[in-house]
């Protein structure tokens, strides 16, 4: 089983910068996968982005390229996501996941793992 913490979220105009971090414990022994998806109310939850392991390659939503940035953390089995230039449409509560680094990395139905979330609010 494979725990997911994520911190981070708050409230920013539009415009603004905030940073995501999601620490992952338990089985984390693997070569695990992690991104991020999100969720605005009375909306389907979508993905933002995501990293692979070993590798590290990167993937992203066509809403948010140029402007969010996902990267592993300094410590192990951590991962940010950078969010410039915040606009409102870009608030939603923001979920960390994980897997087995296998497959899609963009479909949100291939990640077992899931964090509480965070929420995330760009004021205009």
């Amino acid at each position: 089983q494979v725990k997911l913490i994520e911190s981070g979220g708050g409230l920013v105009q539009a415009g603004g910068s905030l940073r995501l971090s999601c620490a992952a414990s338990g089985r984390t022994a693997g070569n695990y996968a992690m991104g991020w998806f999100r969720q605005a109310p009375g909306q389907q939850r979508e993905f933002v982005a995501s990293i692979t392991g070993g590798y590290s390659t990167t993937y992203y939503a066509d809403s948010v390229k140029g402007r969010f940035t996902i990267s592993k953390g300094n410590a192990k089995n951590t991962v940010t996501l950078e969010m410039n230039n915040l606009k409102p449409e870009d608030t939603a509560v923001y979920y960390c996941a994980a897997k087995v680094s296998l497959g899609s990395f963009v479909s949100g139905d291939s990640f077992p793992y899931w964090g509480q979330g965070t929420q995330v609010t760009v004021s205009s």
